[in-house]
C-alpha cells in the first residue's frame, strides 16, 4: 500500500528578543533572523508533526537524522523485510518533498533503508519530443481525477562515479513547458506519482491557511534559552570572507560587461577608460585570490562555545512553541473532520471552512438534563437558512456520535436554537 508523507517544507518563524540564525523568508524576500520548522503532511495537507531547529543544515539533514528514524516508528503498513529482499524495487513508504533535496547523496541515503522519494528534477535543460507525451487520467489524492500530458523514462542520477536508478515524468502543459519528476518509489504507476507529487500544494494551502488563521508563523512565548556549546554553526568570520569574495566575482562581472558592451559598439572611446577598467578588474582579481586563501584557511564551521558571548547565536524557548503548534495541528484535524461532515450539505469547501469557523464562535445555550442524564448544547442560528441546514445537519451526525462529557458523563446532544 503506498504511504506517502508529503514535502518538508520550511518556514520562517521570526523575533527580535534573541540573536537568532538568520533564515530566508521567501514570503518576505529578506534574511530574517528566526527558527525553522520542517513540516510533515500526509497527502491532503493534513499535518502529522513537525520539527522545529534553530541551528540547521539544511532539508537532507534534518530529513534523514530526525524525520526519518520517526516515520520508520510510526508509519503503518510497511512491507516485511521477506518482502522487501524478495523485490529489489519495492519500498518500504515514500517522502515527497521540493527540489532542494532533489540529489543523488539524499536520494542514496534514502534508498539505503528502503525509502522511496519524490521530488522535482534540478537543471532541467532538454526538452523530450512531443510525440512521447500522452493524455492520461492522473488520481488526485482524497478523490476524483484530472488528465495531463505525461511521458515516462528509465534515467540514472549521477554524482562523480556514483549513480542511482530514478523514474523520470514529465508533464506537458499548455505553453509547452515540461515539469520534471524523478523518483526511486519505481513499483509505483506515472499517473499515481505525478499526481501525489502536484498534490503537495494542498501543504502550500495548509501553510497559507494557518498564518491567515491559527498564526502559525507567529511569535507566541518571549524569552530565549543557550544553545549548547558543542553544537556546530557557521563561522561569522568565514561568512563575512565568502561575502567578500561573491563581491568582488560580481564586481568583477560588471566590469567584464561593461568592456564587453564597450568592444560590441567599437565607438573608439577614451584609451584611459579601458586602462582603469582592466587596473580595476586586475586588482579585484588579486584580492579575490587572497581573500579566497584566507577562506581557505578558516574553518567553515565552529563550535557556539569558541565565539565570543555577543555572538552566540539563542534558541527561542522551545517548550511554548511546541505545545502551541500540538494544539493548532489538533485544531486544523478536528476542523478539517467537521468540514469533512459538512462537505455533502454545501458545493465548496472554502465555503465550509468558512461555516465552521463562524460556528466555533457561536453563541449556544447549555440545558442540562440530570434525569435523563443529557447536555443539551443549542446553538444560535446562523447567517441565512442555506447555513442553518448544512450546521443542522452537522449537528445531528454529531449528536449520532452519542459523546458523553468526561466529568460527568451526561451524553451531549447538539441541535439548533
Amino acid at each position: 500500500m503506498f504511504r506517502q508523507v508529503n514535502w518538508v517544507k520550511w518556514l520562517g518563524w521570526t523575533g527580535t528578543g534573541a540573536l537568532l540564525p538568520r533564515r530566508y523568508v521567501s514570503r518576505e524576500k529578506l534574511c530574517l533572523r528566526g527558527t525553522t520548522d520542517y513540516w510533515v503532511n500526509d497527502a491532503l495537507g493534513r499535518p502529522f508533526f513537525v520539527v522545529s531547529k534553530t541551528v540547521t543544515d539544511g532539508l537532507a539533514s534534518t530529513l534523514l537524522d530526525e524525520i526519518v528514524p520517526e516515520l520508520l516508528e510510526s508509519v503503518p503498513g510497511q512491507p516485511s523485510e521477506g518482502q522487501l529482499a524478495d523485490d529489489p524495487l519495492l519500498h518500504r513508504f515514500a517522502v515527497i518533498f521540493d527540489r532542494e533535496g532533489s540529489s543523488h547523496s539524499l536520494l542514496s541515503k534514502l534508498w539505503e533503508q528502503r525509502i522511496g522519494a519524490i521530488t522535482y528534477r534540478k537543471a532541467v535543460k532538454d526538452l523530450w519530443l512531443a510525440d512521447e507525451f500522452s493524455e492520461i487520467e492522473v488520481p488526485i489524492p482524497g478523490g476524483g481525477a484530472t488528465r495531463m500530458q505525461l511521458a515516462t523514462r528509465q534515467t540514472v542520477l549521477t554524482a562523480g562515479k556514483a549513480s542511482i536508478p530514478v523514474l523520470e515524468i514529465r508533464r506537458l502543459t499548455q505553453t509547452g513547458h515540461q515539469t520534471a519528476i524523478i523518483t526511486t518509489a519505481q513499483r509505483l504507476q506515472s499517473p499515481v506519482l505525478a499526481g501525489r507529487m502536484f498534490s503537495r500544494w494542498c501543504q502550500e494551502n495548509f501553510f497559507g491557511y494557518m498564518m491567515e488563521h491559527y498564526d502559525i508563523d507567529g511569535l507566541v512565548q518571549y524569552g530565549s534559552d543557550e544553545i549548547p556549546g558543542t553544537t556546530q554553526i557557521v563561522n561569522p568570520q568565514w561568512r563575512l570572507l565568502d561575502k567578500a569574495v561573491r563581491d568582488n566575482l560580481r564586481r568583477i562581472r560588471k566590469l567584464h560587461a561593461a568592456l564587453g558592451a564597450r568592444t560590441l559598439r567599437n565607438d573608439g572611446g577614451d584609451i584611459e577608460v579601458w586602462a582603469e577598467r582592466l587596473q580595476d578588474i586586475q586588482r579585484l582579481e588579486t584580492d579575490t585570490a587572497d581573500l579566497r586563501a584566507k577562506r581557505r584557511e578558516t574553518p567553515r564551521k565552529v563550535a557556539i562555545a569558541s565565539l565570543p558571548q555577543e555572538e552566540r547565536p539563542r534558541q527561542l524557548v522551545p517548550l511554548g512553541k511546541m505545545l502551541a503548534d500540538t494544539v493548532k495541528m489538533i485544531a486544523y484535524r478536528a476542523e478539517t473532520a467537521l468540514v469533512g461532515l459538512l462537505r455533502p450539505h454545501l458545493a465548496k469547501e472554502e465555503e465550509a471552512r468558512a461555516l465552521i469557523r463562524e460556528l466555533f464562535v457561536s453563541s449556544a445555550d447549555l440545558d442540562p438534563d440530570e434525569q435523563n442524564h443529557t447536555l443539551t448544547v443549542r446553538i444560535h442560528r446562523m447567517a441565512c437558512p442555506a447555513h442553518d441546514k448544512a450546521i443542522s445537519a452537522l449537528l445531528d451526525d454529531l449528536t449520532a456520535t452519542e459523546f458523553h462529557h468526561p466529568e460527568t458523563g451526561m451524553r451531549i446532544i447538539y441541535e439548533l436554537a
